[in-house]
């Protein structure tokens, strides 16, 4: 990467919602990325929100872009080993360092910047055994494409992410994630959830996690499978403006 330009105040905050670009289009079109983005706007009508993607020139995430960023919110699934090491490096920096905020969802679990945050604050060896043996940080203890929706509940109603939220909502949703979840122990668990299996029965898991990474601030929200409306939902476009919120930088 080349060298960081010098830091020029602006005037409205940046916000990047990236995406790889594999959501089926039937059910995002023009992919996640700008799902998450007209969400957005709607809530930060003065914000700057910017779509990024892998396929973009410096994989969506040229070094000025990232030096302006207040909050960067990421998707991925299927190409998490494609993005450059370079670029988890910054990101890294960037919230550790600079208090950048990073708002990860569903399947991002996996993505490098995710992984990279939550290694920051070492996770025990005893949670990653409960996830299987030889666990990897960031894993969950399940994945199972057998649900029918996810009814998510407000488990901390004094968080800042659960402001008019209701107490609980339900959205289709037909891959589970159950737990545990092999990071450090979050600041709030600020959402769980209630997935409905086909055969009646229901898996209740986290949903919704916050930490403090260095001077950022990260919020995990495991909802978001590519083959389901989760982001056009009015109730996780709440949920993700409030994160958005949170996350940004503090003076």
């Amino acid at each position: 990467m080349s060298a960081r330009p010098s830091p020029v105040p602006e005037a409205r905050p940046c916000v990047v919602c990236w995406s790889e670009n594999t959501a089926p289009k039937n059910v995002y079109p023009a992919d996640i990325n700008h799902a998450l983005a007209e969400g957005l706007r709607e809530a930060f009508p003065s914000g700057e929100i910017v779509v990024g993607s892998l396929e973009d020139a410096d994989q969506g995430l040229p070094l000025a872009l990232l030096e302006r960023c207040r909050v960067l919110v990421w998707w991925g699934h299927q190409r998490h080993g494609q993005v450059q090491d370079a670029l988890v490096a910054g990101i890294l920096r960037r919230v550790r360092d600079e208090g950048m905020g990073f708002v990860s969802l569903h399947s991002a679990h996996f993505a490098k910047p995710n992984i990279a945050l939550m290694s920051v604050n070492p996770t025990s060896p005893e949670l990653l055994a409960k996830v299987r043996p030889g666990g990897r940080v960031a894993a969950w203890g399940a994945y199972v494409g057998d649900s029918l929706d996810l009814t998510v509940r407000v488990a901390d109603a004094s968080h800042p992410i659960a402001a008019g939220v209701p107490p609980c909502f339900t959205i289709p949703h037909h891959e589970r994630y159950s737990d545990p979840y092999a990071v450090p122990p979050p600041e709030s668990v600020v959402f769980t959830g209630d997935a409905r299996l086909k055969d009646g029965s229901v898996d209740t898991s986290a949903v919704g996690f916050c930490w403090t990474i260095g001077r950022g601030r990260m919020f995990y929200f495991q909802a978001g499978h590519e083959t389901d409306p989760v982001f056009y939902d009015t109730n996780v476009r709440r949920i993700l403006a409030n994160a958005v919120t949170w996350a940004m930088p503090r003076p």
